[in-house]
């Protein structure tokens, strides 16, 4: 076993404890959604949105964000505490593993949190009616990959704080509003130009078109390419960001 798998496994030993409340909570969550926004919103949004009913064109939407919040939540406060509280990390140096493998490990670990989290809303999705094509199971890649690209530069960024005053600021000033503009709710064709192109840069918008493309079944054309470079640009920046303020902090 390689040492990031050995890291990996120590989060998952530690989720062991866990692992129950967070179940019921991620088939809760989407099971909530679906009737709060799905069918209660979708029943006033009559023609549906670009030919589709609410329901169905906002799933897609929705499973993005949960992967982009189960991302910040297990590379904020959780990294935050290997560095501050737990010191986790220092314990993890003293392995010794390298800082590759420390980040490697936790990395994998959340993109496995975030995996279950994504499953359990396609598993609610399906039972909704909500899937319109078997090209949804694409969606659990697209998921990941978008975890990734969030998880490695909010890592990154935590690394560099001390308290988590700095995470309540990165939530409410970076994380609520690009959830709210990126195409979860509401298509962005109907913002202003500006908050367009703001919409663009963030990766949350591309990982939103991926999905609704692969659980409506259509053709996203060569432009999906692009845009899952774009991510891919988004993860290894943020990889290399997070490698080098955890060595700053790690290797004295």
């Amino acid at each position: 076993m390689t040492p990031s798998l050995q890291v990996m496994e120590y989060h998952l030993v530690n989720y062991r404890r866990t692992w129950r409340a967070s179940v019921l909570s991620s088939l809760v969550l989407p099971l909530l959604t679906m009737l709060g926004f799905g069918v209660g919103v979708g029943a006033y949004v009559t023609g549906g949105v670009e030919g589709v009913d609410y329901l169905p064109w906002m799933v897609p939407g929705l499973i993005a964000s949960t992967a982009v919040q189960g991302a910040i939540g297990e590379s904020t406060w959780p990294v935050l505490s290997s560095f501050e509280w737990v010191k986790t990390y220092f314990a993890q140096s003293a392995a010794p593993l390298r800082v590759a493998d420390i980040l490697g490990g936790h990395l994998a670990f959340m993109l496995f949190r975030v995996l279950t989290s994504v499953m359990a809303f396609l598993l609610v999705a399906a039972l909704f009616g909500a899937l319109r094509s078997p090209w949804a199971l694409a969606v659990l890649p697209i998921a990941l990959l978008l975890a990734l690209a969030v998880a490695a530069p909010v890592a990154a960024y935590t690394a560099s704080v001390s308290t988590d005053m700095y995470l309540a600021i990165l939530i409410r000033f970076a994380v609520l509003p690009m959830s709210l503009f990126s195409g979860v709710f509401f298509p962005i064709e109907s913002l202003p130009e500006v908050l367009r192109w703001v919409a663009f840069v963030l990766p949350l918008w591309h990982g939103v078109d991926l999905c609704r493309a692969a659980t409506l079944g259509i053709d996203p054309g060569p432009g999906a390419v692009w845009q899952a470079l774009y991510l891919v640009a988004w993860g290894v920046a943020g990889w290399f960001l997070a490698h080098w303020r955890y060595r700053g902090r790690l290797v004295i």
